[in-house]
């Protein structure tokens, strides 16, 4: 985008088969000047027919509807979708089945303006991303057909993505945390064991499979069943044969062990 060119706006198309459901989101996206609603639709078919008809680049969509939901939809219009998908809806039992189909998010009903806020600006970001791609390609593209091709670099590495949220699943329910609020994670058994805030959740996944996922420069090991946010470290305490304390801002103390301290260090600064 040229210097003091306006970004086109982002266009969003809002379906849900609930009227004051559809008039509270229709009022949230009012507030953004950088949204612009290229339509509402009540049921699933009159959903099917404006995507067809509309290009969208934001889907809010209500997975229970009468007639044809959510999911269906997406099946009926097919592929290509490119819109960035986000289910709306008050049953979490549906929240691992929207991921599956590459939902970029999802909002549990009801949910307030802040949690609204940050799910329409990762959209936002999506959308920018994708055009910014879409953009290069074509100048490539343009510039191939009209000068001889330079001698090609080599391309950037892909961008890393690590996880920002962990799935949940209690009896009857599905849970989101956003991994920045936990505090370490501790392997039990075949379970891993979430600290955050106080509360203990189950994950069942394994450690080495889990911190994969994870930011490098964020969550580091500390003992082979012992993950640790940097961010919560306060302190470190010597003990015996080359082993510490972590003392976290909490007061809770987790192992070092001497085999892992470098890495730790190095993200404390002390390296």
């Amino acid at each position: 985008m040229m210097p003091g060119e306006v970004a086109a706006p982002v266009r969003v198309l809002v379906v849900d088969d609930e009227r004051i459901a559809r008039q509270g989101l229709l009022a949230l996206l009012a507030a953004d000047a950088e949204v612009q609603v290229v339509g509402e639709c009540a049921s699933g078919p009159q959903a099917v027919e404006a995507l067809r008809q509309h290009p969208v680049d934001v889907l809010f969509l209500d997975v229970e509807m009468a007639g044809m939901d959510g999911f269906q939809v997406l099946r009926q219009v097919g592929d290509p979708l490119t819109a960035a998908i986000i289910f709306v809806t008050a049953y979490d039992t549906y929240a691992l089945k929207a991921f599956e189909v590459h939902a970029l998010d999802y909002l549990l009903k009801p949910f307030d303006d802040e949690r609204f806020a940050r799910v329409l600006a990762r959209a936002k970001a999506h959308v920018r991303n994708g055009r910014i791609q879409t953009v290069a390609r074509q100048l490539a593209g343009l510039l191939g057909t009209t000068a001889p091709a330079p001698v090609a670099a080599p391309p950037p590495p892909a961008p890393v993505r690590y996880l920002e949220r962990l799935v949940l699943k209690d009896v009857g329910r599905v849970a989101f945390l956003d991994v920045e609020k936990v505090d370490w994670l501790e392997a039990e058994d075949y379970y891993i064991q979430v600290h955050a805030a106080g509360q203990t959740h189950l994950l069942r996944q394994p450690l080495r499979e889990l911190e994969a996922q994870l930011d490098p420069r964020r969550f580091v090991r500390i003992h082979r069943s012992t993950i640790v946010n940097v961010e919560r470290v306060k302190e470190l305490r010597p003990l015996f044969h080359g082993e510490y304390h972590v003392i976290l801002q909490d007061g809770h103390q987790l192992k070092l062990s001497r085999g892992y301290r470098a890495r730790l260090d190095a993200l404390l600064g002390k390296a």
